[in-house]
């Protein structure tokens, strides 16, 4: 058992430093052959951010261990959001950019959902992994185009240019070393670290996935931890959460399409995964909006939140690995649980921020509600869809999700009328059945 541990941590070295040899001697590469800093930024300097989640997942989807590259991509979308954001306020208050929360968290939002509708059913199809990448290639485009509109539309992170390129052979030489060199290590670390997961996991009595939603999301996850902290330390508030944004995207459609591309064992997926981990994740990336909105800053007590959230997460989930009896009744209850509140969050934050949402002008303003009630309407909907097994109820709160709809958006009142209508008219034709009434 120490010698697992031992191994372990000497994996995670070998992957940070490879992530930090690729980073420097890739962009440098790229740079050189004439990328501009903002390209290298999208390609080369994410990718590498990410590289140590991208190596031990396919490390481990190609030993067929899918249940632990699953879990590496939940854990790590978890922990950033609710530990490195948390840790991050705590240090010092996190200011959002307008347009990360304009556009990036939606498109957050919108990829949580994504995977968790494709890991619904237990398994991740190749279909499923191409639509995720395809989802991905868009959006770097997407990023691209903006870039073309000024600076001030993307995060700082993006902006930040790579080290100077090379001009000497012996410097282009020295790039490639680095990169390959980079490489090697990441292989090595992950190989190394899969392995001692593993074991651990074998020696402990748990689950792989356990071990992968916790010690090894957590350990692949110290890059974004220490720049964001970092970042915090020094006053670049917002470059903090940009930093996350853009790693939990790259973890939910590179990473893991990449793991289910490639494990020939199949994608199954183990039930805590799909009943607990999926759910936090998406109401994780879903509460990162109201908080976002509300004052266009994380606050620290919100980064205290945000904190004491993980470590309930972290109880429930080795509760339900270990078969205690209250981590699985939460277990059990975990969507409606979820569900309700996420949107409990999302009608205070519309509460916090009526009238003067963020003290921004009336277009943004209008923007940013009609997101939140968006939000907020789909996750009343949702949950009562998921309520369904029990009509009344069910049906009840998808009628309240589109009243919540219909407060802000003309295609959400024109069809909560033509229910209206048909509902009489449905109505009408029962009492015609029925006949005149008998005095």
């Amino acid at each position: 058992m120490p010698m697992d541990w031992i191994l372990l941590a000497l994996g995670l070295t070998l992957l940070l430093a490879g992530a930090e040899m690729l980073v420097r001697g890739a962009s440098r590469l790229a740079l050189a052959a004439g990328l501009s800093p903002l390209v290298t930024g999208l390609t080369v300097v994410a990718l590498g951010t990410s590289a140590p989640e991208l190596f031990v997942s396919v490390g481990a989807g190609l030993e067929g261990r899918f249940a632990l590259a699953a879990g590496n991509v939940l854990g790590s979308n978890i922990f950033n959001v609710f530990c490195v954001l948390g840790v991050s306020a705590l240090i010092a208050p996190l200011a959002v950019e307008r347009e990360v929360v304009r556009f990036d968290v939606p498109v957050m939002i919108a990829a949580s959902l994504a995977c968790w509708l494709a890991l619904a059913d237990d398994a991740l199809a190749p279909w499923e992994c191409a639509l995720l990448l395809a989802g991905m290639a868009v959006y770097t485009l997407t990023l691209l185009r903006r870039s073309t509109q000024g600076p001030g539309s993307l995060p700082e992170l993006i902006q930040q240019t790579a080290p100077p390129p090379p001009r000497e052979a012996k410097g282009l030489a020295l790039a490639g070393l680095m990169a390959t060199g980079g490489v090697a290590l990441l292989g090595l670390g992950a190989s190394t670290f899969v392995d001692a997961a593993a074991a651990l996991a074998a020696g402990m009595g748990v689950s792989e996935a356990l071990i992968g939603s916790t010690v090894a999301a957590a350990g692949t996850s110290l890059p974004e931890l220490a720049t964001s902290a970092l970042a915090a330390f020094r006053g670049e508030r917002d470059l903090a959460v940009g930093n996350v944004v853009g790693s939990n995207l790259f973890n939910l459609l590179v990473v893991l399409a990449a793991a289910g591309l490639v494990s020939p064992a199949g994608t199954a997926a183990l039930p805590p995964q799909a009943t607990f981990d999926l759910p936090v994740m998406a109401a994780a990336a879903l509460l990162c909006l109201p908080v976002f909105v509300t004052g266009a800053t994380i606050s620290r007590g919100e980064g205290l939140l945000f904190v004491a959230y993980f470590a309930a997460y972290l109880a429930v989930r080795v509760a339900i690995d270990l078969g205690l009896g209250w981590g699985l009744a939460v277990q059990a209850r975990a969507l409606p649980v979820v569900l309700s509140a996420t949107g409990l969050v999302y009608a205070v934050a519309l509460w916090r921020c009526r009238g003067s949402l963020c003290g921004l002008g009336d277009d943004t303003r209008r923007a940013l509600r009609r997101v939140v009630v968006l939000a907020a309407g789909l996750v009343v909907i949702l949950a009562g869809a998921v309520m369904l097994v029990t009509p009344g109820p069910g049906l009840a709160a998808i009628a309240l999700g589109l009243v919540i709809l219909a407060s802000e958006f003309p295609w959400a009142r024109a069809l909560l009328e033509r229910l209206k209508a048909r509902f009489a008219g449905l109505a009408e034709q029962l009492r015609a059945r029925k006949g005149p009434r008998r005095p």
